[in-house]
């Protein structure tokens, strides 16, 4: 019998997963499954341009796992059965070995009132899709409030102010805009800011979102017809609602080579893992993240599965990405714990860097089995899962 992979996610952590997978596993002994909602690749990093009205390329996933002996499922996962290995996907069951968990992240609301009910975001194309329209219907001079002051939020404001000039955009942040950046990155940032003519709202926590605009702690009223919700992400509450240890934000937990640490044949990675990173740190939810963690993940299940050595590493950091529309942009030089460094690389030539980077995220997602060893292994034991904790040397 065929050692049974599933994967829960087919964002760019569970698609490379499942594409290193097929590439280090012989598909005589295992059988790969890869489950989505969504019959495509989501691009997440860009919905930001795919709100602001840009068209972005579709990519089926049946199309990009032909080939490949991976077995593409469009179906949404209501829940999992981790002690008796099996995942709900809506009345049917699929039973696993191995169960790589990468669901990802919806929008955080922060127990803000209002934001369900009156606040567009961009944490997936749907959002993205709703919130397209909605810019689509706000007259000329009408404001567009982004709430956030974070990667995202940035991301998003500049991206709407270059591309509908007509409207007015605000940023309002609890801290300030771009705060946790170098001082060259900060003033290049606020530059753009000001060229776009996005008015800024520092130190406005914002309490409440309403139609017609938000509320700050302060009690004072940003007017706006639309506004989009981007200050934080939290996980789907599958996991947490299963035997998983799991954190308090009910992220998995997860181990040196992001294994479950209580259920050793279970998997977690990107945004719905908690995995140490660099100087012992928690990796941040991003796609800087999610690309290694996927990498490690299959290099161990494959380690694991044909007897070979269990790889040991750390992940870190190189760099912080923003776009700025799509002519500019901040390249943050990082320390591999996130800590930010004085060197920093702005406008065309950071545009042209994080856009590459981006298009060889989608490219690694879009070849899942190139650019790597072409040998498959034969499992050791089909079937068996080595059950002994990993640990970092």
């Amino acid at each position: 019998m065929k050692h049974r992979i599933v994967v829960l996610g087919a964002g760019y952590a569970g698609a490379n997963t499942a594409g290193r997978l097929a590439k280090r596993l012989h598909r005589d002994d295992v059988e790969i499954t890869l489950v989505n909602g969504d019959p495509e690749f989501v691009e997440r990093v860009r919905m930001h341009q795919l709100a602001s009205g840009q068209d972005l390329r579709r990519r089926p996933l049946r199309d990009l796992f032909a080939g490949t002996g991976v077995q593409v499922r469009t179906a949404r996962v209501t829940a999992v059965d981790v002690d008796g290995k099996t995942v709900d996907l809506g009345g049917e069951t699929l039973a696993y070995d191995t169960l790589v968990y990468a669901l990802g992240s919806v929008i955080a609301d922060q127990g803000v009132p209002g934001v369900a009910e009156h606040a567009c975001d961009v944490a997936g194309k749907q959002a993205a899709l709703r919130l397209r329209a909605r810019l689509g219907e706000v007259k000329p001079g009408g404001t567009v409030l982004i709430v956030g002051g974070g990667l995202t939020g940035i991301e998003t404001a500049t991206e709407i102010a270059e591309a509908h000039p007509g409207l007015e955009v605000a940023i309002a942040a609890r801290g300030r805009v771009g705060g946790w950046l170098s001082d060259k990155a900060q003033r290049h940032l606020r530059g753009a800011l000001d060229r776009l003519g996005i008015t800024v709202h520092d130190h406005a926590d914002i309490t409440r979102v309403e139609a017609d605009g938000a509320v700050t702690g302060a009690g004072s009223k940003i007017r706006a017809q639309v506004t989009v919700w981007t200050a934080g992400f939290t996980v789907h509450p599958i996991a947490a609602a299963t035997t998983l240890e799991v954190s308090d934000t009910g992220r998995i937990v997860v181990d040196a080579g992001m294994r479950s640490v209580s259920h050793p044949d279970v998997y977690a990675v990107g945004d719905a893992a908690l995995a140490e990173g660099a100087g012992g740190k928690p990796l941040r939810m991003s796609c800087a993240s999610a690309n290694p963690m996927a990498w490690l993940a299959a290099d161990v299940i494959a380690a694991r599965l044909t007897g070979r050595e269990v790889p040991k590493t750390t992940i870190g950091y190189s760099v912080q990405c923003i776009s700025l529309g799509r002519r500019d942009g901040i390249i943050q030089r990082v320390t591999p714990d996130d800590q930010v460094t004085s060197t920093v690389f702005t406008g065309r030539t950071a545009a042209r860097i994080k856009e590459m980077i981006c298009a060889s995220a989608a490219w690694s997602v879009s070849h899942p089995t190139m650019m790597m060893p072409s040998r498959r292994r034969h499992l050791a034991v089909t079937g068996a899962v080595e059950t002994r904790p990993l640990t970092r040397s």
